[in-house]
């Protein structure tokens, strides 16, 4: 199983590379799109949808939202910061209620644990991520703030992981993932912290060179939305008795269950350095 996680893993990565620093912005957002809609058609499954006609139905919806966002905020083009700041805005105030069901789990469950909240839900999980993804790429350094946001993620989950493992005993969120501990939390924000530093530290000394307590911020706040979005993903699974979102991805269960947590910081990420002035 390790062996099959580290193959897939670099394949990924491979991709993810690949794809970020020689295809065109349009063709990305065709990838990223095709990407969340195999998300989606996951996520319909968690949300109750059973028969594959009506996941379809559930991919095109989204597929539709997809669009809407491109044309609506120049997404291939130039895109301004009055069209994406609401939409990156209203992600973020989604991922605060996210927050809160997370933290009341299982009372919270009476409020979204029917179909159509469910549906909802995954709408606000994909289409934002989606959408600061391909608005971070429509920076003249777009793949390089694709590559940092990966980064960030990674090491915020290897850092808890491990101190979480060695440190762990108080547990953070029993109820929706009983591994996750508050010292393996920290444990993560402090090697995000680590690595923000050393990031604004190579960053080229130029006139868009942010300062690095606005850096921190951003990176941080990164951080802790992919926590968040890997709990949201988590609690529903819970909710519904699944362990994992699929088995496309060998080793690693569905494609939902590596993109949980980007999609939480995606967004955050996304306003982090539009605000700061990048």
């Amino acid at each position: 199983m390790l062996k099959q996680r580290i193959i897939t893993a670099i394949i990924m990565a491979g991709l993810f590379l690949a794809g970020v620093f020689l295809l065109p912005l349009k063709a990305l957002a065709v990838v990223f799109g095709l990407m969340v809609l195999a998300g989606a058609w996951e996520w319909a499954h968690l949300a109750g949808w059973k028969s594959p006609l009506a996941r379809v139905a559930y991919m095109l919806v989204l597929a539709a939202i997809l669009v809407a966002l491109y044309l609506h905020a120049s997404l291939g083009e130039a895109p301004t910061r009055e069209r994406v700041q609401p939409i990156l805005g209203l992600a973020c105030l989604w991922w605060s209620f996210a927050l809160l069901w997370v933290k009341s789990y299982p009372a919270s469950a009476a409020m979204w644990s029917n179909l159509p909240m469910r549906s909802l839900m995954g709408l606000l999980i994909l289409a934002p991520a989606w959408a600061a993804a391909v608005y971070l790429l429509s920076y003249p350094h777009g793949g390089l703030l694709m590559v940092i946001l990966v980064l960030i993620v990674a090491v915020a989950d290897i850092g808890a992981y491990f101190t979480g493992k060695t440190l762990g005993k108080h547990k953070m969120a029993p109820s929706v993932s009983p591994a996750k501990t508050w010292e393996g939390f920290w444990g993560g924000v402090a090697s995000v912290a680590v690595t923000g530093v050393l990031l604004w530290t190579l960053l080229p000394a130029r006139g868009d060179h942010i300062s690095l307590p606005a850096a921190l911020a951003v990176v941080l706040a990164s951080s802790m939305a992919s926590v968040v979005g890997d709990l949201s993903v988590s609690m529903v699974k819970r909710q519904i008795g699944a362990k994992d979102s699929g088995n496309l991805l060998p080793g690693h269960g569905g494609l939902l269950d590596r993109l949980d947590s980007l999609c939480g910081a995606a967004p955050v990420f996304a306003l982090g350095v539009l605000l700061a002035g990048w």
